[in-house]
């Protein structure tokens, strides 16, 4: 058990999201330290200071080749022992729209053994960048078997703001979709206010089954495309003036809060 928990925040050249992402994690009681990739790569072994890693959003090198690409080979082919170690000590790991895009792109989601890639975030079928609000179903009530820690307790309809040019889901074939579906680890879906899953704009991007958000089958790794950093405080939400919580807390602010709380209780 630790009393406050560290928390890498891992950036390179064009990531933009980070210094929001580590001040929202310290004023949830974290403690959380920006760190350039490249210095990760020279002293590999300072990953396990940290019980969580998070790979904010931004546009990593551009992204160029594709969404997230560049930096997702540089996990995989530079740090991919430490990072199965790093899973094996039941550790956490987030990735946030650009972050997401990593994880998927170095095989760390879904999830296996050798990293291989089974899924992707394309094109936006809007053949735009979507930048706006929206709502999320979130699918532990239809999924016994859905274990995602970071989704603890959360609402059954939560709103997130999206800003990606690059979000819509795609799967290798169905038998990794239908694992996705019986492992319990598709975690958000874009849905409409009344959480009826519906096509764009509710769903932004075109995302088979309307995926916003997926876990491995332990329930700690977890990458969603909408940005829990930028729900926060409640003045973020545009209508927050309309709307009434019975908990004093954003949707946001509770996902993250799921995994400071998880790594004080079990890490």
């Amino acid at each position: 058990m630790v009393a406050r928990p560290k928390v890498l925040v891992l950036r390179t050249a064009g990531t933009n999201c980070d210094k929001e992402t580590a001040f929202a994690f310290e004023a949830l009681g974290a403690e959380a330290e920006l760190l350039h990739i490249n210095v990760l790569i020279e002293n590999k072994k300072k990953l396990f200071d940290f019980q969580i890693l998070v790979i904010p959003g931004g546009f990593s090198y551009g992204d160029d080749i594709a969404a997230g690409k560049i930096l997702a080979n540089e996990l995989k082919y530079k740090l991919s022992d430490e990072l199965k170690k790093f899973i094996q000590g039941r550790r956490l790991i987030l990735g946030i729209c650009n972050g997401f895009q990593v994880l998927v792109k170095a095989g760390i989601l879904p999830g296996n053994n050798e990293f291989k890639q089974e899924v992707t975030l394309a094109l936006n079928d809007s053949g735009r960048f979507e930048d706006r609000w929206v709502y999320l179903k979130n699918q532990k009530s239809n999924s016994k078997n859905q274990k995602c820690v970071w989704a603890k307790d959360l609402p059954e309809i939560i709103y997130l703001p999206v800003a990606h040019g690059e979000g819509k889901f795609i799967v290798q074939d169905k038998s990794v979709l239908n694992r996705l579906m019986e492992n319990g680890q598709i975690v958000l879906q874009y849905c409409n206010e009344e959480g009826k899953l519906t096509g764009y704009p509710y769903n932004p991007n075109g995302s088979e089954l309307n995926i916003a958000g997926i876990c491995d089958e332990t329930g700690r790794i977890f990458g969603l495309m909408p940005h829990p950093e930028r729900h926060f405080q409640d003045t973020q939400n545009p209508k927050w003036m309309r709307q009434k919580k019975k908990e004093n807390i954003t949707d946001g602010a509770l996902i993250l809060r799921n995994g400071v709380e998880y790594a004080k209780k079990n890490l």
